[in-house]
This record gives structure tokens, C-alpha cells and sequence, in this order.
């Protein structure tokens, strides 16, 4: 079954940056647009950025505008989340999932991975 594996949180001060890698072992992510989500603690789990299969990326949270982005690797079957300038109320767990598309309804592949913790302190 596909299960997309999410890597490279981890605490850090306001202000620093962070890139997360999403890969899944044994099924290729190309065919696939790839969504990044987050989830705080006692909040609903929100799309944050999503890139197409053709590689336009698409934000979900104003927030995110000029400090996040998006980017895949096929011929490494990886997918990032750049974040730069990361501010407390980034802290969250992050996913990444396969999709049909980018658009909010667009169906979702596979379960959810454990995703990747972000922690940022002031």
C-alpha cells in the first residue's frame, strides 16, 4: 500500500530554516502531485503547499507566501518542503501525501506516514 515516509524536523530557533524530504519506499512519486500538511497540537490537519506532477507549486496558507516552497526530485523519487524564516506558530507535525491533483477536493493516496516533527522556539 503506498505510504509516503516524511524526514527532517526537528527543533529549531525563530527565525532559522528547515527543508523536509518526502519519499515512499516502492512506488514512484511522479505520477503523483505531493501536498505537505501540517497539524498542531488540538487543530485539524491543514494543506499547507502542493506541487504537480509538472512541478507548479501551490500555497494554502497566507502565511507561507515568500517563505515556503516546494520542489521534486523524480530521479531521486523526493519531494521537499522548503521552510525559511520559521516562526513559532510553524510548529506543528508535518505530512506530506500523494494526490490527484492540487486542488483542495483532489483525492488522497495511501494512509498517512507518521510525519515529521517541527518545533520552533522563540
Amino acid at each position: 500500500q503506498l505510504q509516503l515516509a516524511e524526514s527532517g524536523g526537528g527543533l529549531v530557533q525563530s527565525g532559522e530554516s528547515l527543508t523536509l524530504s518526502c519519499d515512499s519506499s516502492g512506488f514512484t512519486l511522479a505520477p503523483f502531485s505531493i501536498g505537505w500538511f501540517r497539524q498542531a497540537p488540538g487543530r485539524e490537519r491543514d494543506m499547507v503547499s502542493c506541487i504537480s506532477t509538472t512541478g507548479l507549486v501551490t500555497h494554502f496558507l497566507d502565511s507561507a507566501q515568500g517563505r515556503l516552497n516546494v520542489s521534486r526530485d523524480n530521479t531521486k523519487n523526493m519531494v521537499y518542503l522548503l521552510m525559511n524564516n520559521l516562526r513559532p506558530r510553524d510548529t506543528a507535525l508535518y505530512y506530506c501525501a500523494a494526490r490527484g491533483g492540487c486542488g483542495k477536493n483532489s483525492q488522497r493516496f495511501g494512509t498517512w506516514g507518521p510525519g515529521t516533527q517541527v518545533t520552533v522556539s522563540l
